[in-house]
């Protein structure tokens, strides 16, 4: 009952386009000297999508604490006032970074391994782990949308996570609750460009797709549950159309993609592939509704 109030919580949240102030998240391993006794944790991993990243006024994509993450810890809170979040997630990691490090600076390496250490410090007391991973392995792709690209950065993504859930199952054991997430796909703006902008969303979003699936088969053989954000963007569906403000009748996924981040904002803060407040919101709800299944 108590995971249904937060989700109607948060649900009127994003329809007011109101953020949950959450507060800052602590680094890996530590307590707040004056917040009541940790019960559980909330642990955050993944890429700059789990640390919140948005483009600030100058066009310079910074870390907030909008997030998804934030949002959903704080409608989490509402059931369980000693949660505590710790956000681990390294903009631009990939599932070879998040394995090896490289990216962001870990006293243990590597962002996996400084999950695998603050799951095994705290047995019992984390009551969930997000991730989203793997977008990023395919940015040399995307340009070209290689077919020999594609499928070499495809084999390693299910490869490298099937390790890193490996490693999480076997420090925070088979109770600890995990939610995966597939991705939304930025690149739909490039519909608005006209008809080679067109074809290309198409085939992005065919790519997207077929990521997503090698994701979420990942996740389910370890007994992760889905937090289904290509469809939470409706990516799919370019047969509904809708009236975008500024550019006319097109399809609904683009309409959301422009509406839900800042890949079609104005310069200098688009265009950015990074959700906006309101697209966080819907990611926080969509893993809401993945952990109520």
């Amino acid at each position: 009952m108590r995971r249904i109030v937060t989700v109607l919580a948060l649900s009127a949240a994003i329809a007011m386009t109101a953020t949950a102030a959450a507060g800052p998240a602590l680094a890996a391993g530590s307590d707040s000297a004056h917040s009541p006794a940790v019960t559980s944790y909330y642990l955050s991993l993944g890429d700059s999508l789990a640390q919140g990243v948005q483009p600030n006024a100058a066009g310079v994509s910074v870390e907030t604490d909008q997030g998804y993450a934030d949002q959903l810890y704080a409608a989490l809170r509402l059931g369980d006032p000693g949660l505590q979040l710790v956000k681990l997630g390294c903009p631009g990691e990939t599932t070879g970074t998040m394995l090896s490090g490289g990216i962001c600076s870990y006293p243990q390496g590597s962002q996996l391994a400084a999950a695998v250490s603050f799951l095994k410090a705290h047995p019992g007391r984390v009551s969930l782990v997000t991730i989203d991973i793997g977008a990023n392995d395919l940015n040399p792709c995307v340009a070209s949308l290689s077919e020999q690209c594609v499928e070499e950065a495809l084999t390693a993504v299910g490869n490298n996570l099937y390790e890193i859930m490996s490693q999480l199952r076997a420090a925070g054991g088979s109770n600890v609750r995990i939610i995966g997430m597939t991705y939304y796909v930025p690149e739909l703006a490039e519909w608005l460009t006209g008809p080679a902008g067109q074809a290309y969303a198409e085939d992005a979003e065919q790519l997207g797709a077929t990521l997503n699936g090698v994701l979420s088969n990942v996740y389910q053989q370890f007994g992760a549950r889905i937090a289904d954000v290509f469809s939470a963007f409706h990516s799919a569906d370019f047969t509904d159309q809708v009236t975008l403000p500024g550019f006319g009748t097109v399809p609904r996924n683009v309409a959301i993609i422009c509406q839900w981040t800042w890949e079609c904002a104005p310069p200098p803060r688009g265009p950015n592939e990074h959700a906006n407040v309101i697209g966080y919101g819907v990611i926080a709800l969509t893993f809401l509704v993945a952990d109520l299944r």
